[in-house]
């Protein structure tokens, strides 16, 4: 196949899910013989032009300039170049700035969309926000030959709200396997004896509500909250919990030792992602024999089952945070490590993709 993905801030991943995931997808495809080419943001960190046998193609992206925007722009570029690259397929990752470009992808291309999660209920968008992310779902799956659902939950809800049928395939982990102590003695912890999140820093994620319950338990096990705290809402949670000296926000990691080796000798490891379907961050804190605290919600369960702690508000995660501890509930983690190796392993994952993707051209 000749292969291109879209609808990423580029790889190798500097910002969330669906950059690793296209990581490991496209590394996939391109050992198995497979042209893959990924859009990338013109600015992104890495600048060379092929990562590990995955083509890089490079298209302005004026984001960090203008705003959401810019998003629209950047998806613009790219789909104007995919007109002239003859790709069997186009994998798009999402729709919310893509989809009203819809009449441009090439018709020669079969076009598959992973239709991500439920975008048009993130409480950071305005109602016209949400009103528009409604519109472009529907395009989306309007323009796609073929959809793709990384939950049952989604999966679900595009049958019932628009008779379209979706194959679910879901995202993937690798089983951690070495762990290192020597890592904690960067940031100053204690195996077992402190808690962490790992999430963007936006409403729907239940950062505030896990936070004010940390405030409330009133203990002094740290609290460290890992992703880019440099943007409005961020800088709204560090002031608000300024005087809160064991929440400590350590901004953006993608070292994926050096996280693995946090989640594992973590006490609690807390996920409050409320919108979507399988991410990324959880299957990772699985694979890393976290302790997992989640959001109440049917995506969660979905993955979890009764292999967790929920919680739906502050007053949960403060009674949490006294309770339960990580060596008492060796139960969880061993149902939880074998989740990944049985459903959710990215090897597997990948294969499923590329035996669909090779049936979409058939």
């Amino acid at each position: 196949m000749k292969i291109a993905i879209l609808g990423t801030r580029g790889i190798p991943n500097r910002h969330g899910g669906f950059e690793q995931f296209a990581e490991y997808l496209s590394v996939h495809l391109a050992k198995h013989a497979h042209q893959v080419y990924v859009y990338c943001p013109h600015n992104h960190p890495y600048q060379a032009n092929s990562f590990k046998g995955v083509s890089i193609i490079r298209k302005y992206d004026p984001e960090n300039k203008i705003g959401t925007i810019g998003q629209f722009i950047y998806d613009f570029n790219c789909i104007l170049d995919s007109r002239k690259r003859e790709f069997d397929i186009i994998l798009q990752l999402g729709y919310t700035s893509s989809s009203i470009w819809y009449r441009l992808l090439p018709k020669t291309s079969k076009i598959v969309t992973n239709m991500d999660g439920l975008e048009w209920k993130r409480s950071k968008y305005s109602y016209f926000g949400r009103l528009f992310l409604k519109f472009a779902e529907k395009l989306a799956i309007k323009s796609s030959d073929f959809l793709i659902s990384d939950s049952i939950g989604i999966k679900d809800y595009i049958y019932l709200k628009y008779n379209s049928h979706s194959l679910y395939i879901p995202y993937g982990a690798t089983v951690f396997s070495n762990p290192n102590p020597k890592t904690l003695s960067k940031y100053n912890l204690k195996a077992y004896n402190y808690n962490m999140l790992i999430a963007r820093l936006e409403p729907e994620n239940s950062i505030e509500i896990i936070l004010r319950g940390v405030k409330k338990a009133s203990l002094s096990i740290p609290l460290l909250v890992i992703g880019n705290h440099k943007t409005k809402y961020g800088s709204y949670l560090k002031e608000k919990f300024k005087n809160q000296s064991n929440i400590i926000f350590l901004g953006s990691i993608y070292n994926i030792e050096i996280l693995n080796n946090l989640r594992y000798f973590s006490n609690i490891y807390f996920h409050g992602h409320t919108v979507g379907g399988t991410n990324p961050s959880l299957l990772e804190a699985m694979a890393s024999e976290s302790l997992i605290c989640a959001n109440d919600n049917i995506f969660n369960k979905a993955i979890l089952e009764k292999d967790a702690i929920y919680f739906k508000n502050d007053d949960d995660i403060s009674r949490i945070i006294k309770s339960f501890n990580k060596i008492k509930h060796k139960d969880f983690l061993i149902n939880n490590l074998f989740k990944v190796r049985s459903i959710y392993d990215w090897h597997d994952i990948n294969k499923q993709y590329e035996e669909f993707l090779l049936e979409t051209i058939k």
